[in-house]
């Protein structure tokens, strides 16, 4: 078996067994590194715009990160393997697992040195089209003292600490894992991403 088709085969097994699981080394080193090259580049130009809480409004006390949406369709030469992946994810979690996945959306996330994203749940009313949360950390030589993990709540009242090391990758189920970005003393640098069902009363 390739080592890509065991990436999958535990995260369809993790997902079904606990609803969340954490991927190392999905993609290679030098993929990952063309990323977080790009959103650096994105960043230091000014194409990253402060993320908004809910539809509307930003407010920096429970969201400090900034963000830039990808093209799905018409991805980056840096962003391509990412988005080979993700879609290689969403077609094998719906013939393992029957989630009626239709689509991918991502974006870049730069957390500057303090700021946080106050615990929240991705889709919070059970009406929305996110079904799962994808993480991909691009953060280069990131030491336990830096902060910044992503805390997991988890079913049984405990909580997980996930540290952005370049290269791994968080899942878990949008509508059943609480979490939080804690504070970090250096930039990180992420991709998020959501795995999307079609919508209640959504046009076919």
């Amino acid at each position: 078996m390739d080592p890509f088709t065991a990436h999958i085969d535990t995260a369809i097994d993790a997902l079904a067994t606990h609803g969340w699981c954490v991927l190392e080394g999905l993609l290679s080193e030098a993929a990952t590194a063309a990323l977080a090259d790009e959103c650096a580049a994105m960043h230091a130009s000014g194409e990253l715009a402060a993320a908004r809480v809910g539809r509307e409004k930003t407010l920096s006390t429970l969201r400090g990160d900034h963000t830039r949406w990808f093209d799905m369709a018409t991805p980056t030469a840096a962003q391509r393997p990412y988005v080979e992946a993700l879609e290689a994810l969403r077609v094998a979690f719906n013939r393992g697992l029957m989630l009626g996945l239709v689509e991918n959306e991502a974006h870049y996330a730069v957390y500057p040195p303090g700021a946080r994203y106050a615990r929240h749940l991705d889709q919070p009313h059970q009406r929305e089209a996110r079904v799962v949360s994808v993480v991909y950390y691009l953060n280069a030589d990131w030491q336990p003292q830096d902060g910044g993990a992503l805390r997991l709540y988890l079913d049984d009242g405990s909580h997980r600490d996930v540290l952005p090391h370049a290269g791994r990758m968080v899942l878990f189920l949008s509508d059943r894992f609480e979490h939080e970005v804690l504070p970090a003393t250096r930039e990180r640098m992420s991709i998020a991403c959501w795995m999307r069902r079609r919508e209640p009363g959504a046009l076919i």
